[in-house]
């Protein structure tokens, strides 16, 4: 099976979370923004869950915010990394309701139709394949349960992208899906009545430096299949970060925020539609 340069490779991933699972609340600023953004467009939902599940949890702050809004459900704290969920359990009582699960999104140990909200904050851009996670959701979502979900949209990090490519022309910086492929999909694989709307979020740093630390104490570092195989030399290094600037730096993210409903057949192959005046707003008729 041929794998694509735009892949990850899971293990990277899982080890880099746990490596900086200890500093991760400190450079957590785009999860707490989308995050936030999440909690409000869930304000119009008439929903009373049993079940949550967050899943790509990080250090589980989303999980105990869930728990406070939904006093009655009980929430579990998915995430591909121990050390997250290690930090996640250090961070809520002992009587909590949020307990921890280690899993795959695209492979969730949780029996069918037992679960009434799926939160997913950015969890998707460190997703290959979007069908079978979202098959996966539309599995254990309850009858009207809900999917609610931010990513990342084809625009963010286009400057570190454009700097990359004008160095050495190798994988550093991932592509990410628009706002219709996403619905596309999601409607392709089992869920329905997606709502989707995109804003803009401008992070400025005082310089290259503050930039990169940023980047990986949050974990955003380089794990596609198709980066270099040896370690990136200093002076390209060097090369890269004078093609983004000197001074301050300005890193521009276009956010994808979502819902999309449990119930409902899964439509034969190829045929799915989205009603275009519903992009852009919250709740269900």
């Amino acid at each position: 099976m041929m794998v694509s340069a735009e892949e990850l490779k899971s293990t990277d991933v899982r080890r880099r979370f746990d490596r900086f699972a200890p500093v991760f609340d400190n450079a957590d600023f785009v999860h707490q923004v989308t995050r936030d953004g999440l909690l409000d467009r869930m304000a119009p939902l008439t929903i009373e869950p049993r079940v949550i599940l967050d899943v790509g949890c990080a250090t589980g702050a989303g999980s105990r915010l869930l728990a406070k809004r939904f006093r009655k459900s009980s929430v579990i704290s998915v995430d591909l990394s121990l050390g997250m969920l290690r930090k996640a359990r250090a961070g809520r009582s002992r009587f909590s309701r949020v307990r921890e699960l280690q899993a795959e999104a695209n492979r969730l140990p949780v029996p069918d139709q037992s679960i009434d909200i799926v939160f997913a904050n950015l969890l998707l851009p460190w997703i290959d394949d979007f069908g079978t996670c979202f098959t996966e959701i539309a599995r254990v979502l309850s009858e009207d349960g809900v999917f609610v979900f931010s990513s990342l949209g084809p625009d963010s990090f286009s400057a570190l992208r454009e700097a990359w490519a004008a160095t050495d022309g190798g994988h550093h910086v991932r592509s990410f899906p628009d706002m219709h492929d996403i619905g596309d999909a999601l409607v392709q694989n089992g869920l329905i009545e997606p709502v989707l709307d995109v804003d803009r979020l401008t992070i400025t740093y005082d310089d290259s430096s503050a930039l990169m630390k940023d980047l990986a104490m949050s974990g955003s570092g380089n794990c596609l299949s198709g980066r270099r195989s040896t370690v990136t030399g200093r002076r390209r290094f060097e090369a890269m970060l004078n093609r983004l600037g000197d001074g301050r730096i300005a890193l521009e993210l276009e956010i994808v925020f979502g819902h999309a409903w449990g119930r409902g057949a899964r439509p034969p192959a190829g045929e799915f539609h989205i009603e275009p005046g519903a992009i852009g707003r919250f709740g269900r008729s």
